[in-house]
Order: C-alpha cells, then sequence, then structure tokens
C-alpha cells in the first residue's frame, strides 16, 4: 500500500506548485519523507528504491535524489 502513497503524493507535488517547489528543494531522502508525512502521506524509504517502479519524473526531484531514486 506504501507504493500507492508515493505515487499519490508524487501525482499531488505535479498539480501543487508549493509542493512541487518543496519537493524540488529536498536535497536527502529524509527531508522527502518528512515533506511527505508533512503532506498526509506516509510510505518508508525502501520503497522508492529499484526495484520498485519510480513513481516521481525527474522534474519533479532535485538532482542528487534523481540520481538515487531514478536510476536503474
Amino acid at each position: 500500500m506504501a507504493i500507492k502513497n508515493i505515487k499519490a503524493f508524487a501525482d499531488k507535488a505535479k498539480i501543487d506548485a508549493e509542493l512541487k517547489e518543496k519537493l524540488l528543494a529536498c536535497q536527502k531522502v529524509r527531508e522527502l519523507l518528512t515533506l511527505a508525512k508533512d503532506s498526509g502521506f506516509d510510505f518508508i524509504e525502501d520503497e522508492m528504491y529499484p526495484p520498485n517502479e519510480p513513481q516521481f519524473t525527474a522534474d519533479q526531484l532535485s538532482e542528487r535524489l534523481g540520481k538515487a531514486l531514478l536510476r536503474a
């Protein structure tokens, strides 16, 4: 179920400009998790990494987080 929460958070960040800015500002996974939790979405770090399907796009994440979460 947590992957659904990750997708819902990513989808909300696509339409909420303020949330998108905050997400882009995150440089560490811990910051992303805190932002998600503060926004009402609860999931754990392990579920964001491959081999799980990425729920974020490169334009939603800082370069640093993109490298960590979107690697093949």
